[in-house]
């Protein structure tokens, strides 16, 4: 009998000895040694994917998406084989224990670990360190995986990524130039920081704008991780950066979170000091802002922690730094990779407290507010639904009645009636805290040196009505709006001009060459009324058309239009369909500048806003080319925020001016008004300050940055008031809620069109400094200024910002199709 075991055993150690041969090395699979060259996304991939060829029982690879340049989107869940054998009990006893699937848990001592590598893709280390962890965890720390799944996600931004090693590798020097000045230690513009839309992927987990966010949500929601870590670089002069975190901590952050974030950053430590590395902690990197790799999931209820390596794109595969030391790719990866092996660890050494202090997180008695309750537009109600379906978070309709609270109109306590069409988000739901910051007024804000912006409640960016109630709402579960009908044949339709589904509606339509007109004045016809803005089809400015019913009727039902039919070009109260009053849309051709100057992220969001959500046809300009491009060719130029100095220098800023003055429209976005403003010939003017102080500059050197935020907005959120009857204001109300992200003011034009201007400084969320604020009074935010047959738009405060203050996006439109519409059409 003991002759038989032992062959048993000698044959199962055989086994797994075969098995475990399987398994190579990053080195050995790459053909180089880690850290020596830097890996394009697909041999990332193909590692992970070898790894769990050889060993099936410890690591399971899925495709959870696909970029916009087609490159996959992947996650590796890497265990031990009993764990991985039971993956999807462990995940679904997860989910049961905060009350997001129905039942009792039958086990929650499993801690779930999800790390999130290379966000950035210039931040190109981490996906390195990706490869060597899984090794790592695999080979030399396989007992931590008893009692933990580790998630990973060795690129989130593929596109970005590959952006920059290709650069770098066809750039670099053999071997590689540690000068700072060298070549291979500048990218060129936009860099390999964004994604494919040139987005910054770490500050769009709330908004959920790119398709990379929206793919790894669906599966974020369902795994619900207990720790969550994004893998960062910063400056080559910087050292380590990891937890605890730097204040403001959101209110609703649990001490445990706190706690047990620096637990994690003193397991580091030790091995930080074994090696005598340099770091640094609770400085910089707050959390505060919801929609980073490291707030959204705290908010979720995890450990939610960014760490910092110093690197960054510019220190390629080696550079003198300014302390006289070479740093290199292996030392930043081996860095991560220690941090990322140090973190699996405390899990697996706490995972029942891990699962214990979870579960409490999702207890929301506590909060204030009980419901939020919001009405308006039912577009940007479904717009809103959208939102909070990526999040898994419920909402209901509201019962008849009225509800008092928190009025966000007036800042105030208010009262506001409600139907079945109204939206009701309650608190007692598992993600109530998310609800909290994603809904609330005002988020309390305990230090003003914060590292993004400051205000983002969500019924300001969606233009709705809401009101936050200390007592639960009474609401109802289920309710169908009404569905659009079908057209028959008329006179035409008229369809109605106050959402971006309206602006797709007449997109589409264009595309399609339909003849669109809009009315200028409010008219009625049939016993309806319709407002500035209004859309009209006729029957007689579309007879070109082959199936003009037909094909009406096929765009309406996509956008879910009503359109209202009139009989008759004759209207019960002017202007008639055939009135001045009521123009033909011009098929406008839209350009933009990209390249050197622009502002990557400013051109991204005007980029992905005409592709992806109005789909209307957009050529970008290389501002290297703008001297020697035909503007004729185009209606419109927009330019973004940027710095314009060489770009737009006097020969090219009066070929833009004579351009204008024979009909074209410019579309200057925040800082590129001041290549207009204090001009010879524009209105367009800075707001002088009369806040300096003789004794600033006697401010003790330790208290110069914190005295400087009285001179900053960061992000807040200000009441703005709207000339409703000028075309750039179609579709809007008279009050607008404005996102302010800077200081940077300008006076009331004294020759245009001030379509939207700050008439008081109260702020309604988010912080804005003392001497910025006495700076704001009755200064522009958004204007017109005529020159010849064209005009030049302002927009001081950019509507476009990270893509998610939906409220302003028909300004931009607004200011294509319908302002000085008169301009030549090609």
């Amino acid at each position: 009998m003991q002759k038989f075991l032992l062959v048993v055993l000698v044959a199962f150690g055989c086994f797994t000895l075969t098995r475990a041969q399987n398994l190579q090395s990053p080195s050995a699979f790459l053909g180089y040694d880690i850290g020596t060259q830097f890996s394009r996304h697909h041999q990332v991939i193909d590692y992970f994917e070898s790894v769990a060829e050889a060993v099936p029982y410890n690591v399971k690879v899925e495709q959870y998406g696909t970029t916009n340049e087609r490159r996959a989107l992947v996650l590796a869940y890497i265990s031990s084989e009993e764990n991985i054998e039971n993956l999807e009990t462990i995940r679904e006893n997860n989910l049961k224990n905060t009350g997001l699937l129905e039942g009792e848990p039958t086990n929650t001592d499993v801690a779930i670990v999800w790390l999130s590598y290379n966000v950035h893709g210039n931040e190109a280390s981490s996906s390195e360190a990706a490869m060597l962890t899984l090794y790592k965890l695999l080979t030399e720390r396989k007992d931590l995986l008893k009692n933990t799944v580790v998630i990973i996600d060795p690129g989130i931004n593929p596109d970005g990524r590959d952006r920059y090693v290709n650069w770098y590798n066809e750039t670099k020097s053999t071997p590689y130039d540690i000068d700072q000045q060298a070549s291979e230690h500048n990218e060129p513009w936009p860099g390999g920081r964004p994604n494919h839309y040139l987005f910054d992927l770490n500050r769009d987990w709330a908004w959920a704008t790119q398709i990379e966010t929206q793919e790894r949500l669906k599966v974020y929601n369902q795994w619900m991780p207990h720790i969550h870590v994004d893998f960062h670089e910063q400056g080559p002069n910087e050292p380590y950066y990891f937890a605890p975190a730097a204040e403001p901590f959101h209110e609703i952050i649990s001490d445990w979170q706190r706690d047990f974030q620096t637990q994690i950053g003193q397991n580091h430590v030790k091995y930080f000091d074994a090696e005598g590395w340099l770091f640094f902690t609770r400085e910089r990197f707050d959390l505060f802002y919801p929609s980073y790799g490291d707030t959204y999931p705290t908010y979720m209820g995890a450990i939610g922690m960014t760490y910092e390596q110093g690197g960054h794109g510019m220190s390629g595969l080696g550079i003198l730094n300014d302390e006289g030391h070479v740093l290199t790719l292996v030392e930043r990866l081996t860095h991560h990779t220690v941090t990322g092996l140090s973190t699996v660890e405390i899990a697996s050494k706490n995972a029942k407290q891990l699962n214990t202090e979870f579960a409490k997180f999702f207890d929301n008695s506590n909060l204030k507010y009980k419901s939020y309750v919001v009405k308006g537009n039912q577009d940007k109600l479904n717009s809103l639904k959208s939102l909070l379906s990526k999040h898994d978070i419920k909402f209901e309709n509201a019962n008849n009645g009225k509800v008092s609270g928190y009025d966000y109109a007036t800042g105030k306590q208010g009262t506001m009636s409600v139907d079945a069409n109204s939206l009701v988000i309650h608190t007692n739901q598992p993600k109530g805290k998310m609800v909290k910051v994603l809904f609330e007024p005002n988020a309390k804000l305990n230090d003003s040196l914060t590292y993004d912006i400051t205000a983002w409640s969500v019924p300001y960016a969606y233009g709705l009505d809401a009101i936050a109630s200390t007592s639960k709402v009474s609401s109802s579960k289920t309710y169908e709006g009404k569905m659009p009908t079908v057209l028959s044949e008329a006179y035409g339709y008229v369809s109605k001009w106050n959402s971006l589904k309206d602006a797709q509606f007449l997109a589409d339509l264009l595309k399609h060459d339909f003849r669109v007109r809009f009315t200028e004045k409010p008219f009625s016809s049939n016993g309806e009324n319709f407002d500035r803005g209004s859309l009209i089809i006729t029957k007689g400015d579309n007879k070109h058309l082959e199936d003009f019913f037909g094909t009406l009727n096929q765009i309406k039902q996509k956008y879910e239009q009503h359109l209202t039919q009139i009989n008759s070009g004759f209207s019960q109260t002017t202007p008639d369909i055939g009135s001045p009053d009521i123009k033909l849309v011009n098929k406008q051709k839209v350009a933009v500048l990209y390249g050197e100057g622009t502002s990557s992220l400013s051109y991204g969001e005007i980029w992905h806003f005409f592709e992806q959500q109005l789909h209307y046809p957009l050529t970008s300009i290389n501002t290297d080319d703008l001297s020697g491009t035909n503007l004729n060719k185009y209606n419109v130029l927009i330019i973004p925020n940027g710095y314009y100095g060489s770009v737009l220098n006097e020969n090219n800023l009066q070929k833009i001016n004579d351009w204008v003055q024979a009909g074209g429209k410019v579309i200057a976005i925040d800082g590129a008004l001041r290549s207009f403003a204090g001009k010879d010939g524009f209105s367009l003017k800075y707001k002088s300050s009369d806040n300096y102080s003789s004794n600033d500059n006697l401010t003790p050197y330790a208290e110069r940055e914190r005295e400087y935020t009285n001179n900053l907005i960061t992000g807040a959120i200000f009441k703005t008031k709207i000339d409703n009857t000028h075309p750039m204001a179609f579709g809007y109300s008279k009050d607008y809620f404005t996102l302010k992200l800077g200081s940077s003011t300008y006076d009331l034009l004294d020759s245009g069109y001030n379509v939207g201007h700050l008439a008081d400084t109260k702020v309604y969320s988010g912080f804005a400094g003392k001497d910025a604020l006495a700076n704001l009074g009755n200064t522009l935010v958004f204007g017109e200024e005529r020159k010849g047959s064209g005009s030049f738009i302002y927009f001081v405060d950019n509507t476009l910002f990270r893509s998610f203050w939906e409220n302003g996006k028909l300004f931009l439109v607004n200011s294509v199709f319908f302002v000085n519409n008169n301009a030549y059409e090609l």
